[in-house]
């Protein structure tokens, strides 16, 4: 750190996330993530570190929002491609949850992420949108963009998740959700 430059200082504040966690056991996955929209109910503690915003859902389909901010860099001056995998990890993996029934959960078995254009502070607003490829009852698969407002790919990746079984035991049915 030099003398002559003071530290920068960035101060975050998040929600309990077992509230937001208890909420969404008991709602199906796309009411679930439009009450986190809404406000009904708080946004992952991730989303407020990382500074970014789930912004429409819709079956089969998520999309988040950042803004690149400074304290994204990586040492060499440009956003670290970790944040860039993070929302699209997250859009692709929304999207799946917008298909499940209340009491069914999900995590990522597999992520692949190419990143294609540097991300800098002067990039600008940039929306992850994913969209379920296949739901099955137990796999599901999605793909996801990073551009900006322009349409300007800067990464995009593709999911695997895992479903795990709903609160009764039982693996939910696929239903409702076809391949695209």
């Amino acid at each position: 750190m030099s003398a002559s430059t003071p530290p920068r200082v960035r101060t975050v504040e998040w929600d309990d996330p077992g509230a937001g966690a208890r909420a969404g056991a008991s709602m199906a996955g796309l009411d679930y993530l439009k009450a986190i929209i809404r406000g009904a109910v708080p946004a992952a503690p991730l989303a407020r570190v990382l500074g970014f915003v789930l912004a429409e859902v819709e079956s089969g389909r998520a999309v988040f929002e950042i803004e690149p901010m400074e304290f994204h860099y990586n040492p060499i001056g440009s956003v670290h491609g970790g944040v860039a995998c993070t929302l699209l990890d997250s859009a692709m993996g929304c999207a799946v949850h917008t298909t499940l029934p209340a009491g069914t959960g999900y995590t990522t078995a597999e992520l692949k992420v190419n990143l294609v254009r540097a991300i800098t502070t002067a990039t600008g607003l940039l929306r992850a949108e994913g969209k379920v490829i296949h739901r099955g009852g137990r796999i599901a698969t999605a793909e996801g963009h990073l551009r900006d407002r322009e349409g300007r790919l800067y990464a995009h990746g593709t999911t695997t998740c895992l479903i795990l079984a709903h609160a009764s035991g039982k693996t939910p049915p696929a239903e409702g959700v076809r391949d695209s």
